[in-house]
């Protein structure tokens, strides 16, 4: 399968929610729309006790932001609607009354970062190295930076906002809170995620709903920080400095 997809199916109590982007699970608008919105009703769902959000493959776990749908932005406007999608789904997460545990398997970038940092409980592998590279193409990780400093701190977003071009491993990302789980591979983190899981099912959905509302004490503003975040990414990426950084990314 080549295509771009979100599809979101019951495994006994839990809501599975998967991505797919054959450019290493890239975002576009499109996805980041069906992302959150899948979450969403997932959330209404009382047959489901928790969401898993996954990427399919077994190499990259998000790519953030597509590159042809930020060269194809012409205006402010424009802007403000591409990065509003990753709050949307930052949102989401963030309101969602069920548990929403992450898993992921490969590299994570930008907005892919800002998704594992969105849910409540992560699960990666060893491979799953991240790295914030928005500053290097002349952005800068303004939307789902909330998210990232909530996780790991703001020492760690700084780190990892400034030093735009380096990869952090998963044992970094750990060590500061991103990940709860490093499995050697996919089959032990899998392993390890199905026991989880199976645990998860059985709590009180009423509880989990009230820590859910504790968990994101303090962030009750995000609608409107996160667009207005939105408009600094949407303003930046119209300048010649992103245009040719993006053009050069593409052609390498």
């Amino acid at each position: 399968m080549t295509e771009a997809y979100v599809k979101s199916e019951i495994s006994g109590k839990t809501q599975v929610i998967e991505f797919f982007h054959p450019s290493s699970n890239s975002l576009p608008g499109a996805i980041l729309s069906d992302i959150a919105n899948a979450i969403t009703e997932a959330g209404k769902n009382d047959n489901a006790r928790c969401i898993l959000l996954k990427s399919r493959g077994d190499r990259a776990f998000c790519a953030g932001a597509s590159f042809d749908e930020l060269v194809a932005i012409k205006d402010a406007e424009g802007g403000l609607e591409f990065f509003t999608g990753f709050a949307k789904v930052i949102n989401a997460i963030r309101t969602c009354p069920k548990l929403v545990i992450g898993r992921v398997q490969g590299k994570a970038v930008g907005g892919g970062v800002g998704i594992a940092s969105a849910v409540d409980y992560c699960f990666a592998t060893q491979h799953s190295a991240i790295k914030l590279s928005e500053l290097a193409i002349g952005i800068g990780p303004f939307v789902v930076g909330p998210a990232v400093e909530r996780k790991m701190g703001k020492s760690a977003f700084t780190e990892l906002a400034i030093d735009a071009s380096e990869w952090r491993s998963a044992e970094w990302a750990a060590q500061r809170g991103l990940y709860n789980y490093v499995g050697a591979d996919i089959a032990k983190m899998d392993a390890e995620l199905s026991q989880f899981i199976s645990r998860v099912e059985k709590y009180s959905p009423e509880a989990i709903g009230e820590l859910k509302t504790i968990f994101w004490l303090g962030t009750e503003h995000w609608n409107d920080l996160l667009v207005d975040r939105a408009k600094i990414s949407g303003r930046l990426v119209l300048s010649d400095f992103t245009i040719n950084a993006i053009n050069k990314f593409k052609s390498k």
